[in-house]
């Protein structure tokens, strides 16, 4: 196949040519031309979802994860990564038409401290070490930990581990070759995770000068899930047996714009992710770089954030020559909001069109120049 178009962030004028499921910026000859004109993405990112969690709670079997591997691919997002999920998924792996998936294994908590029959609950922290160095070699190059939670026996927001037993558990996970990240809403749980050594931090409502100055020196990357944030009202609404701790979650998302652009200011790399599974449904990965582009990232970077740069950040190649053939086109400028990301002219997936938009029409490469 041909394809021609504008490709990002250059925006300069380039032919791909895909030949067994890879990219080739040789021509190819009798090649199909499948587009002409538009703009070339690579397969966009979700850097924080769950395929296997149903939208409004509970697990779904391996028929709603292809569900939601294909609506993820439907809005041209080819590359996930799944931060947590009780589900294996690794049987996905083996269809061509599903996006890749990049597992963190399952959320490591403790007893009672996170959302029953998600996590594996440790009941020792000094056990936090193997576990985590058993969802390394589970995983695809991730772990998850829970960092805090509600403890309800002080009504708020409070770390599950202490300081030294998180620098042996990031360490066992680096020794396995995996990344580690955390799901942390609160700030009490951040100096620890960070001076740890911990990869990244989800959501990170919670960051003050003090931590961002950390994740600065530390090279932590944040994946702040803002289409999530949103939800922190409701959840306080719920809370009515908690009150310090539904002021607590009204008070984080009511700066949350404040927070996440301070991070960006301050050079935080930042990654889209939209927490997909749970509270919000998969296939918003257009909404979050909206959001992003709203706390301070320019149009360009909040879509780097979801494309290329998040690529490169988990290791993947874009549209170089070689690569797996995964892109999306679209007929007018992605980063013109999420009307026009959301809604991909031509998906291809692996080196075939998995996707087409409704003014997508296919024809023959013959007289062109």
């Amino acid at each position: 196949m041909r394809v021609r178009g504008r490709v990002m962030p250059e925006g300069s004028e380039v032919d791909l040519w895909i030949d067994h499921g890879l990219f080739s910026v040789e021509p190819i000859a009798n090649a199909d031309f499948v587009h002409d004109g538009g703009w070339i993405l690579p397969g966009l990112v979700d850097a924080h979802c769950h395929v296997g969690i149903e939208y409004g709670g509970g697990h779904t079997d391996l028929s709603g994860s292809i569900r939601q591997a294909q609506t993820e691919r439907g809005v041209g997002a080819l590359l996930l990564r799944d931060a947590g999920s009780p589900v294996d998924t690794r049987e996905l792996d083996e269809r061509d038409d599903l996006p890749r998936i990049i597992r963190a294994g399952r959320h490591i908590a403790s007893p009672k401290r996170y959302i029953p029959g998600l996590a594996i609950d440790i009941e020792d922290e000094s056990q936090l070490p193997e576990a985590v160095a058993q969802q390394a070699r589970f995983g695809d190059g991730w772990v998850k930990l829970v960092g805090d939670w509600i403890d309800r026996s002080v009504g708020d927001l409070r770390p599950l581990w202490n300081d030294s037993i998180l620098v042996d558990a990031i360490a066992a996970a680096h020794a396995e070759g995996a990344r580690v990240t955390a799901h942390v809403f609160g700030e009490d749980a951040l100096p620890g995770l960070i001076a740890a050594g911990i990869d990244c931090i989800e959501h990170g409502t919670g960051l003050t000068d003090e931590t961002i100055e950390m994740m600065v020196d530390h090279r932590t990357a944040l994946v702040p899930t803002l289409i999530n944030i949103e939800t922190f009202p409701g959840i306080a609404d719920s809370a009515t047996r908690y009150p310090v701790y539904a002021r607590h979650m009204r008070a984080l998302h009511a700066r949350v714009a404040d927070t996440v652009g301070r991070a960006h200011d301050a050079g935080i790399s930042i990654y889209a992710g939209t927490d997909a599974g749970g509270s919000i449904a998969h296939g918003r990965i257009a909404d979050e770089v909206a959001a992003l582009a709203r706390v301070g990232l320019s149009p360009t970077d909040a879509l780097g954030a979801a494309c290329w740069d998040a690529r490169s950040w988990l290791g993947r190649p874009g549209l170089e020559h070689g690569a797996p053939a995964d892109l999306v086109v679209y007929s007018e400028d992605p980063r013109g909001g999420p009307d026009v990301l959301a809604n991909p002219e031509l998906v291809i997936l692996r080196g075939r069109v998995t996707d087409r938009g409704a003014s997508t029409t296919r024809r023959s490469e013959a007289g062109d120049d």
